[in-house]
């Protein structure tokens, strides 16, 4: 298999994971871009290769920035799958609220993820999450406001914390960034 080979079979298996965790069958995306199911489900086993404009649709569809269908390409062919160097970590979310956040799991293929969260000072999540996840996050650098199923915490370097399927919000009123560590499960990305 070459680089581009191995590059769109993550694709392929990454749209997959995407739309499982979602709870999304091929049905419901096929409708929603208007193709085929054959054709999304060629797509996810790499057989078909989708065009920019199908994967800002896929992307739109799953809920998730194009950035984390595009970045296949920074592993070296006898490190895909097992290795991502600090360099070629895949952006995900939009940054907005002042999260800023990289995939360092290989891929999304497996039954967690793991992601890199930097927490910008003076920043805050707007709308509290609740997602069907079991979700732990060991803190780094900084310090985080956390609201978990309505209990106030402040978590420092070397805390660790848990969100098991009920609401949360994160704050960092703080001067310096917040950075953590996360293993979200099943993969939301």
């Amino acid at each position: 298999m070459n680089d581009q080979t191995l590059a769109a079979a993550t694709l392929g298996a990454d749209i997959r994971a995407l739309r499982k965790a979602r709870g999304l069958t091929l049905t419901d995306i096929a409708a929603v871009l208007n193709r085929s199911v054959g054709w999304l489900s060629q797509v996810e086993r790499d057989m078909s290769e989708p065009s920019i404009s199908d994967l800002r649709q896929i992307a739109e569809a799953l809920g998730v920035p194009m950035s984390m269908l595009f970045a296949h390409s920074g592993a070296r062919a006898d490190e895909h799958g097992y290795i991502v160097r600090a360099g070629s970590r895949r952006p995900m979310g939009s940054g907005e609220e002042g999260l800023i956040e990289e995939l360092l799991s290989p891929d999304l293929t497996d039954d967690f993820e793991m992601v890199h969260s930097t927490f910008r000072p003076h920043s805050q999540m707007q709308t509290p999450a609740n997602r069907p996840t079991q979700e732990v996050g060991y803190m780094i650098s900084g310090r985080l406001d956390l609201l978990i199923g309505g209990r106030s915490f402040t978590v420092g370097p070397g805390d660790s914390f848990r969100i098991r399927h009920e609401p949360y919000q994160w704050s960092n009123p703080y001067d310096a960034p917040a950075v953590a560590v996360w293993v979200i499960a099943p993969p939301v990305y």
